[in-house]
């Protein structure tokens, strides 16, 4: 039987004042969806979801590694994040900072983990922003709908691997 994808099914919650914590099963290994996660060709096919294209996705996957990623959306809009890789232990663990360019500051640290059981992936995504303020900012965004169709294409894309 072919592995099915799951829709808008990650979970989301806030574990302090500070964090945001999304939890996502993919139905396939884990070394799959972190190629998917991390290819640059296919990261442009995920990270948007269905509100944009990306134009650029540039990963030194590495720690002391850059990435870059921007996508314009329907409007015209040009949406540009970037950061810096603090660990990265492949097909298990990512820790890196996260800088949307539109209000640049300090950014927040990602910590991604992928744990693998039957073949499914669980993949966790901790958000640890400098305060209260600029979680709450990130909720408001509307970043949840986007990340939704994101996680649904990423698996989308690591079945497709299989």
């Amino acid at each position: 039987m072919a592995a099915q994808a799951g829709s808008g099914s990650a979970v989301v919650t806030l574990p302090a004042e500070n964090q945001i914590l999304i939890t996502r099963e993919f139905a396939a290994p884990r070394q799959l969806v972190f190629k998917a996660y991390t290819t640059p060709e296919l990261i442009k096919r995920w990270w948007a979801g269905k509100r944009g294209t990306v134009t650029l996705a540039e990963v030194d996957l590495r720690v002391g590694g850059t990435w870059r990623f921007v996508m314009v959306t329907p409007q015209g809009l040009e949406v540009a994040f970037h950061g810096e890789y603090r660990e990265v232990v492949v097909n298990e663990r990512i820790v890196n900072t996260e800088i949307y360019e539109a209000m640049p500051g300090e950014g927040v640290v990602n910590t991604v983990t992928f744990r693998e059981a039957n073949g499914r992936t669980t993949m966790t995504m901790l958000t640890e922003a400098p305060s209260k303020e600029i979680r709450d900012a990130i909720i408001n965004s509307g970043m949840e709908g986007g990340m939704q169709e994101g996680m649904d294409l990423l698996e989308e894309i690591a079945i497709s691997l299989m």
